[in-house]
Parts: structure tokens; C-alpha cells; sequence
């Protein structure tokens, strides 16, 4: 399984043969200015919540990869709405899609879609691919639903926001993995503005200290999962 971070929260997983992108923020992003929008293939998209950090580049993508657009159904709603044609609304739990078993899960958070209608509630997801089960987060402060996912699932790797201000710090992620019982954190949401930015050696220095791994790949790096 490959991962490749664009910077903010959005990323792609590639993994049996498909490629799952999630929250596409990039050309608003100054910290991605290398990243060509229009280079980026997906077959599927993944939005946790409304928020323009989270959706700014949904349609020229969507539409450009005519990859499958998953949302919450406000969300979901709103993307239709953009001309975007192949949406897939969701909301909380188990639904089978054609890649397998998606798992929508709760964010502590607040959602509302660019042009300031109604976004439904922000979510994090869980997915299982390549034999590995991966959680996204989200924008999410630290909250016990946590805990329920290490009841439900034996994570690989957990996806969590660690700068702060709007989310979860390093700290609060630290706790969450203990939480979700997941040692193996990929960091997202920090250093894009101000209010985020963080100490990425101090960070991953604090999770070593805990034997946990936090990894923070550079914008537009591809590693292996």
C-alpha cells in the first residue's frame, strides 16, 4: 500500500489496484505549490467534512478523474449540486461499496459547506485494504469514540489532525493512540497556517519517547504502508 501526502489533510492511498483520495486542498495550499492538480488520478474521493480547507480542489478533480465522490449527506448533497455526477452519500456506520466495507465513524468537529449551507456532522473513516485497516481521522478533537474503534478494529495505521487550534495537537494524538491502541500515526492538518503550525521534530521526538511512530512525509512524498 502506498501513501502519498498533498499537503493540509489531503492524501492518496493506493492499494488493490485503486486509488483513494482524501480531502483535496492543494492549489489554495502555498505549501503545495508544486502539486499539479491535474496529474492526480483517483478513482475515488473521500470527504470528511464541508470545510473549503477539505474540498477547495473536490470538483476540478471529480471531474477530471470522474473518480467516485463519497461524502456525509449534506456534504454529499452539495457536491451533486456542483455538477460533480458520480456521488455516493453516506452517513454514520457500515456501508458495502464496491471496494469492500466502508466504516464512517464520528469527528469532534464543526462542518458546513463553502457556500455556508448545512454540512451534516464531520467524520473520520475506517477502511480495510491490502489486509491492512487504515483510520482517517478527520478533523477531530481527541474524544473516547476512540476507544470504540479498538473494540471494532485491530488498526494498522491511524491518520490523525496534530496541529492543534482547530483539531488535535501532538499531545492529544499521542493519548489517542492509546485510545485507539494503534501505534503507527501519519500526522495531517498542521503547518498549513499560522494557528497550526508545530515542531515537527519535537513532535515525532515525543511519540519515539512513547515507542509509538509518528510520520510526517513531505508534501507530494510517496511511501510504502
Amino acid at each position: 500500500m502506498k501513501y502519498t501526502y498533498y499537503g493540509q489533510s489531503c492524501f492518496l492511498l493506493e492499494a488493490d489496484g485503486k486509488k483513494f483520495l482524501f480531502d483535496p486542498f492543494i492549489t489554495h495550499n502555498p505549501l503545495a505549490k508544486d502539486i499539479d492538480i491535474k496529474t492526480i488520478e483517483a478513482d475515488y474521493i473521500l470527504v470528511s467534512h464541508g470545510h473549503s480547507d477539505h474540498v477547495a480542489d473536490l470538483v476540478a478533480i471529480a471531474n477530471t478523474t470522474n473518480a467516485q465522490v463519497i461524502a456525509i449527506v449534506e456534504v454529499a448533497a452539495w457536491i451533486s449540486k456542483q455538477g460533480v455526477k458520480n456521488v455516493i452519500d453516506i452517513n454514520f456506520g457500515k456501508a458495502k461499496l464496491d471496494f469492500g466495507v466502508l466504516r464512517t465513524v464520528w469527528a469532534v468537529h464543526s462542518s458546513a459547506n463553502p457556500d455556508e449551507s448545512y454540512g451534516g456532522n464531520p467524520a473520520g473513516f475506517v477502511l480495510e485494504l491490502e489486509g491492512k485497516t487504515i483510520y482517517f481521522a478527520g478533523d477531530t478533537a481527541l474524544t473516547l469514540e476512540m476507544k470504540l474503534l479498538a473494540d471494532l478494529h485491530k488498526l494498522d495505521y491511524a491518520i490523525l489532525p496534530i496541529g492543534g487550534h482547530y483539531t488535535m495537537d501532538v499531545d492529544d494524538a499521542l493519548i489517542a493512540t492509546k485510545y485507539l491502541e494503534c501505534d503507527k500515526v501519519i500526522g495531517v492538518h498542521y503547518n498549513t497556517f499560522p494557528p497550526i503550525q508545530i515542531d515537527t521534530e519535537e513532535a515525532v521526538a515525543k511519540f519515539k519517547r512513547e515507542n509509538k511512530t509518528l510520520l510526517l512525509p513531505v508534501i507530494g512524498e510517496t511511501i510504502e504502508l
